[in-house]
């Protein structure tokens, strides 16, 4: 894929210009960097500090500031202060940022203020906020519409562009084997990193027996976790896996997109219909997982590896560091989950950690199970001019001519807010308006310092989480509450 199909990989390949870059350029540019980090890790850590000690309970902090007053607040829409999210915004593009805009006003600005006065008519005023046959059906199954839709999109066109693609570069391949002067033709460059990147190749036996190992592991561990999930589904799931996972790794070679979720969707439809009522739900869900972890790891370590070729890496060290990192994933994420799990409200729709994909996820296993009958009145003809508006979104920005066709917004990105809220778009968009600021003041300077001022807003919020599980933990409780109220009547 790297050396005889030349493929792209663009993530990997800016990776390895980045790290080249901060060789080459000395490192003047690296101390500058670094400082930024550091100041503004350091702020954002002390701001997470400083808002824990209004925050006594759910509904206090600066979190529940009305921004633009109570009303939009009740649509969740106010800027929460999360330097995670602002630092998140200065990374992603301005088209993600007004996306995610565009989701929250379409449905917490319009949608969901007009479905909720058909309460009576669509759904029972008695049924509870949080069940799925009330609004918050409409909220789920709605974002699962547009994300289904982009993803069936996106699917099928990296699936049809990928084939083709190898179909071509395999037939020239072959064309040109008999050319005696093709290595010429390579630039001096081209031949060193093919060399450096060829003379410590990883083994095929090791790939293979590994492979092997593993399945069998898994073909027997999964099964007792998850009595619902049959181990000749596993079996199943580890015959089908290397394909899938040679036609993401290719097509994110191609596009640089890891369609690893939709191989998930797949297999967790299928999974879902097949298993039966009963089992259908938790045997989607995990084989879901399985087909995900495997296409993913793949297109990751392909990724890396294209880093590797273009820095003059050992691929056996790169391929060691992934494995080492593989291990040490397997013991601190579960402590990590189960940190968050004890100290926090996990899951809860109306609190700060959601976990919206994992309600999506669930909800879409219910479909494959139930069919539309999970659905709310009028919810199914909903979902399909979603699910169309998505279809028809992506095939507009692949017909229309560039300059039109890139400011179409992206649907997968879009449906996030209809489940969350605005409050996290605002955010981000903060973000974007901060970069698009500091662009038009020193086009040089944000170019250099964004990522690592963006990079340690992120890491200083994320870190204060730590300390602050650890109170919630020992029953250490906030001071202060900080809340706002309208006027009483």
């Amino acid at each position: 894929m790297i050396v005889d199909l030349k493929l792209t990989y663009p993530s990997g390949l800016a990776t390895a210009v980045l790290i080249n870059g901060f060789h080459s350029q000395g490192d003047k540019m690296a101390k500058n960097q670094v400082r930024g980090f550091m100041k503004y890790f350091s702020i954002s850590f002390l701001w997470g500090c400083f808002q824990w000690f209004y925050s006594r309970s759910e509904d206090c902090g600066f979190k529940q500031f009305p921004t633009f007053g109570l009303q939009a607040f009740k649509q969740t829409f106010y800027f929460d202060f999360s330097m995670t999210y602002v630092g998140a915004g200065m990374i992603c593009s301005y088209l993600v940022n007004l996306s995610l805009l565009l989701g929250a006003v379409l449905s917490y600005g319009i949608m969901w203020p007009l479905i909720n006065q058909l309460k009576g008519r669509w759904f029972s005023v008695s049924l509870q906020e949080s069940d799925m046959k009330s609004l918050y059906g409409y909220k789920v199954f709605l974002s699962v519409a547009l994300i289904l839709g982009d993803g069936l999109y996106n699917f099928l066109k990296i699936l049809i562009v990928t084939i083709f693609n190898l179909y071509g570069r395999l037939k020239k391949k072959n064309l040109n084997a008999v050319s005696a002067d093709d290595e010429q033709q390579k630039s001096h460059e081209d031949l060193k990193q093919n060399e450096v990147f060829l003379r410590e190749t990883i083994p095929m036996w090791i790939g293979v027996v590994g492979y092997l190992i593993f399945s069998v592991l898994s073909t027997i561990v999964i099964p007792i976790m998850f009595p619902q999930l049959k181990w000749y589904y596993v079996v199943i799931a580890y015959i089908l896996a290397p394909s899938l996972a040679f036609c993401n790794a290719y097509g994110a070679g191609l596009t640089d997109i890891n369609m690893a979720y939709n191989y998930g969707k797949v297999a967790l439809f299928v999974l879902a219909a097949v298993s039966g009522k009963e089992d259908g739900l938790v045997a989607g869900l995990v084989g879901c997982g399985l087909i995900k972890s495997v296409v993913s790891v793949a297109c990751i370590l392909m990724q890396d590896f294209k880093t590797a070729h273009y820095t003059l890496t050992s691929p056996r060290a790169m391929f060691l560091s992934q494995a080492i990192g593989t291990a040490i994933g397997c013991v601190t994420a579960p402590l990590s989950f189960f940190l968050f799990y004890k100290a926090f409200d996990v899951g809860n729709p109306h609190g700060e950690f959601k976990a919206p994909y994992a309600l999506i996820y669930r909800n879409m296993g219910i479909i494959g199970v139930q069919g539309f009958s999970a659905l709310p009145q009028h919810c199914l003809q909903l979902c399909y001019g979603f699910f169309t508006f998505a279809v028809a979104v992506n095939v507009a920005r692949d017909a229309l001519p560039q300059k039109i066709g890139k400011w179409m917004p992206l649907p997968m990105v879009m449906a996030v807010p209809f489940l969350v809220g605005a409050y996290f778009a605002i955010d981000m968009c903060v973000g974007s308006l901060v970069v698009f600021a500091w662009h038009k003041l020193d086009t040089k300077r944000a170019e250099l310092m964004v990522p690592a001022v963006a990079s340690g807003l992120i890491c200083g919020e994320g870190l204060w989480t730590l300390p602050a599980s650890i109170l919630a933990l020992a029953k250490i409780n906030p001071p202060i509450c900080m809340n706002f109220s309208g006027p009483h009547s």
